[in-house]
């Protein structure tokens, strides 16, 4: 099976609409896909609701938009890889 990437924008949302649809794509995850969220800032807050939710992530400093955060499900090895060969292209 091969990763696939989706992406969300959320540079331009103002609060808290970042983190709600950053949490409503994440829980929408099939098996194998991991999101790219492009954030202006980085969201704290949103971190242990990932992680309650039962979802890892990376952030990744830099980008037009700031921060970029990977999102995959818990023990997704097939995303977790992906995830990691797109972080070491960059």
């Amino acid at each position: 099976m091969v990763a696939m990437e989706r992406l969300l924008n959320v540079s331009e949302l103002e609060p808290c609409e970042p983190l709600e649809r950053t949490l409503e794509a994440a829980r929408a995850l099939p098996g194998g896909d991991y999101l790219r969220v492009i954030h202006r800032r980085e969201p704290h807050l949103l971190y242990p609701l990932l992680e309650q939710a039962g979802l890892r992530w990376r952030t990744r400093r830099g980008g037009r938009a700031g921060y970029e955060i990977l999102i995959w499900r818990h023990q997704d090895e097939t995303a977790a890889e992906q995830v990691r060969a797109y972080l070491d292209a960059c």
